[in-house]
Formats: structure tokens, sequence, C-alpha cells
């Protein structure tokens, strides 16, 4: 006769096997890790607290009333990531397909009920192939009370979805909703409708991976923030990843201690900037440079590449980067490049996070396709997120700071702090070339005098000191102190608070 604790082991047994070996076997076949193999590489170890493993579905149409596997098709509960506590659901493709059903909603809407109760964050691993079709409707209920607890979350707790497989139709609005969203190559994939409705709607003839695959995600649509080569990779680097946010929103990122000397100084960025203002530098050095250990966090690296966002810590302190690149199209703003600052902006301003802007910006991306995309609005969000912020701000304008890129960019007139600039920095209405021109249009055809007023403007307005002097620009700084300005800075904002006029919310111009 077996004793209890013997059936109890039999029971976890059968619910860790999930949809059985031989599924488990094509699961690692197509390279990807099992939904409890994936919590593992993820969580600290042992620290693992599994809910409802035992959760079955209650369908008894179509056959499925003899059909029962413990958990339903998603593993869920809590665990710490280096110590510190997380809720999660990852779902098991080796069950039904990691089909969504009222019960298996029901479990990932515990979790999340759980993290908002204890001010956790939540992480959702999706390997599923949509809404379970055998129990109908229920099953898309179980999808939209999913997204009402995602849409109650934003902004209490940082939500993240590492998409791992098959994300499709009603699925993919659940990660839509969330703060970050990773993908993995060749093996995920999410869109609204999948390539057979395509070609049967439109007459397009699209793969998966074309359509809706992690290279599509973090390049063209910038639906996804980042892409890793495998699950393994994907899980380690969330771990780090985490190490950079606040558990919620009434508190502070984790103090991570340094060796990194806080006041040091870097002499190689005193001769960074080239003498030719349209000569291009990479600004990501700029940021390595300032960063502990030189360890930054890109977020969608592979997306507005002429706007580079990301976590980097100074001083041991979790630091919101947004940093205009020369490198690519000569670090002008354009719509992509705003949306993606302006959703970063309010992530860093939601969860209490410093922002630190490095300006180099010539201005907005001119052009037709600009205009009729909506350059305007889409300009403005990142405008109204600057703005709106009242988290710490310190901004280093390099070089250029022309016209209302300038206004965009974290100035002291949005509501900045601390403003500084370096010795080559150029701040104006324009460059000098199109102001002589506009300036001095009697004179254009006679390229001598051109010539001198283009150089008699760059001596009195192609530099920091006028900014300056009207107080737009607290200090001009030499480029090797940069870290050590920055870092007392963000020590003596810790305690900011900004007073706001009373609303229900804003209207971002979405």
């Amino acid at each position: 006769m077996t004793t209890i604790s013997e059936q109890l082991e039999a029971r976890r047994n059968e619910a860790r096997l999930g949809g059985g070996q031989k599924r488990i076997d094509a699961q690692h076949k197509r390279g990807k890790l099992t939904a409890r193999e994936r919590i593992e590489v993820l969580l600290d170890a042992g620290s693992f607290e599994e809910y409802d493993m035992y959760k079955t579905h209650r369908c008894v149409d179509f056959g499925m009333a003899e059909q029962q596997v413990p958990g339903d098709g998603v593993v869920t509960g809590w665990g710490t990531i280096n110590g510190r506590p997380v809720y999660l659901y990852s779902q098991d493709f080796t069950v039904f397909g990691g089909s969504l059903s009222e019960s298996h909603a029901e479990k990932i809407c515990k979790v999340m009920d759980l993290a908002m109760q204890n001010g956790v964050p939540v992480i959702g691993i999706s390997d599923s192939g949509g809404a379970r079709i055998q129990e109908g409707v229920a099953s898309l209920a179980g999808y939209s009370e999913v997204f009402y607890r995602n849409a109650q979350a934003s902004g209490a707790i940082p939500q993240i979805s590492m998409i791992m497989g098959p994300s499709a139709g009603g699925a993919v609005y659940s990660p839509a909703m969330t703060d970050f969203i990773f993908m993995v190559k060749d093996t995920s994939y999410m869109f609204v409708t999948g390539p057979d409705v395509v070609k049967t709607v439109t007459n397009e003839i699209v793969t998966a991976e074309e359509l809706g695959g992690a290279g599509t995600h973090t390049k063209k649509s910038s639906v996804a923030d980042g892409a890793y080569e495998n699950d393994v990779e994907a899980l380690l680097d969330l771990r780090r990843f985490y190490s950079f946010l606040p558990l919620n929103a009434e508190v502070s990122a984790p103090h991570q201690p340094s060796t990194d000397d806080w006041d040091r100084e870097d002499t190689s960025l005193d001769t960074l900037i080239p003498d030719n203002p349209n000569q291009p530098y990479d600004m990501r050095e700029v940021i390595t440079k300032l960063a502990d250990e030189g360890d930054f966090f890109e977020i969608q690296k592979e997306f507005a590449g002429n706007l580079m966002v990301g976590f980097i810590r100074i001083n041991g302190e979790t630091i919101g980067v947004v940093a205009n690149q020369p490198m690519v199209l000569a670090g002008c703003l354009d719509i992509n490049a705003s949306r993606k600052g302006a959703r970063f902006v309010r992530f860093c301003n939601a969860f209490n996070i410093p922002i630190l802007t490095l300006e180099d910006v010539p201005g907005f991306l001119p052009g037709t396709s600009q205009e009729y995309g909506g350059i305007i609005k889409h300009g403005a969000k990142l405008l109204f997120a600057y703005a709106q912020a009242t988290v710490p701000l310190v901004t280093v304008i390099t070089r250029k700071a022309y016209g209302g890129a300038y206004c965009v960019m974290a100035p002291k007139h949005l509501g900045a702090d601390v403003n500084y600039a370096w010795p080559s920095a150029q701040i104006a209405v324009m460059g000098a070339k199109g102001a002589t021109e506009i300036l001095h249009r009697a004179d254009l055809g006679d390229e001598e005098k051109i010539a001198a007023h283009t150089a008699d403007y760059e001596d009195r307005f192609a530099n920091p000191f006028i900014a300056a002097q009207r107080g737009f620009v607290d200090e001009v700084i030499n480029p090797r102190s940069t870290r050590r300005r920055i870092a007392r800075s963000f020590e003596l904002l810790k305690n900011k608070k900004v007073q706001q006029p009373f609303k229900k919310h804003d209207n971002i111009p979405l």
C-alpha cells in the first residue's frame, strides 16, 4: 500500500511530465526548452513555488472530458532572481499546444493579482497556439480577463513578456500591453493573423518568420525590444535585465555596489568629438565610458538606431539613458526614434528611474514620408513624455542642439533639473550654413561673403556660452569630468518632489 507521500509525489511527477515524454522530445527537437526548464534557467535554484499544479480544464465538448492534463498547459507561481521576488507564468506547448482555456487563464490571472497585491513584477513566458477552440467564447473571456489585468498593472509593477514560441491572434495583445517584449530567433513569432489568413484575404504569400518573427519585430515593427539566439541566452540575459528594475512604482531600483569609482575621469572623452561638425562619432562610446563597468543594457537596439535608449548604472544606481546617435541619420529625430524615446521615458518616469539625456541632434528628419507619416504628432510624444517626467532629469549636450529638436530633448525649459554642455556644444536655431542662407539671402551669389557670414555665425552662436549666459545651461564642463558631474547631480536629486495639477489622466498625442 502506497503512502500518502508517495501518492503526492506520483501526482507531482504526472503534472511535471506535461503532455508526455514524446511531446517533450518534440519540443527539444525544435530547439526549445520546456515550460519548466525555462523556469529553472530563469529563477534562482530551488526558489520556485508553484501554484495550481493540479488544475485542469472544465470543457466536456469534442471529447475533451477524456483529455485531462494536470496544470492545463501553463506553469504558474513565484520565485526569485538574484534574491529578488518575481511572479511568473510559463505556457507549456506540450499540453494542447499551450492553448489558453478558461482554467489556463484563471491560473495566469491568479499570479497577476498576487503580483499587484504584493508589489512584485510579473514575467510571462509565451509559447501558445492561441485560444483553445474547443472552449469557444470561454477561452476568449479568459483572454479578456488577462488583458484587463495587464492594463490595471501598467505603471504599477513592471511587466515583462518572453515570446519563446508561437503567439498568434488574441494571444499577442497581453504581451503588447506589457512594458518589454523579448523574442527568440527562429522559434518565436507574433502576429494577429497568420500566413494562411493573409494569403486568403490579401493574396500575399509570406512565411511565419517574415510575418512575425524576431527579426521583423525588432527591426521593422518595434513590437519587440530584443531578440536572442536561443532560449538559454534569452533567459540568462533576462536575469541581468531584471536587476535594473524596481519591484514596483513605489520603490527605487536596487543599488548594486560597484568597484568603479564614481568620480573617475576619462580623458579620452576630451578628444572624442571630431573637429569637423559634420563628422559622426559613436555615442555608444560615451554611454559605456560613463556607465559603471561600461555596462549598458540597450533596448530596441536594432530599431531606430538614430536614438539609443537603455539602462546603465552610475555609482550603483539604475539610470535610464536616452541618447542621439550621430552614426545613424546624423542623430536626427524621426517618427520611429520619437516613438521609441517617448515610450522609454514614460517607463522610466512610471518607475522612478532617473533619466540621463545625451544630446547631439541637428533637427528632425525632413521629407514627405515623415510629414505624411505624422512626425508632428509622433515628435510631440517625446516632447510630452519629457515635459511630464517628474523623475530626476540630467541633460548633457555634447555637440549639436538645433531648433525644435533641442526643445524636445530634455532642455531646461521642459523641466530638466541639470543641463550641462561640453565646450563642443552648438546650441542654436539651426546650423550655421542654413542660418546664413536665410539671414543673408542678398549675398547668396557671393561665395566669399557667404563663407565670411557663416564663419561669423559659427563664432557667435556655434557654442554653448550664449545659452549658458541665459541660464539655459547650468555649466559648461570638461568632457572628462562628465561621470563625476552627473553622479553628483543624481545623488542630489534623489529626493526630488514635483507637485502636479489634479487630473484623471493625461491625453498624450498617441
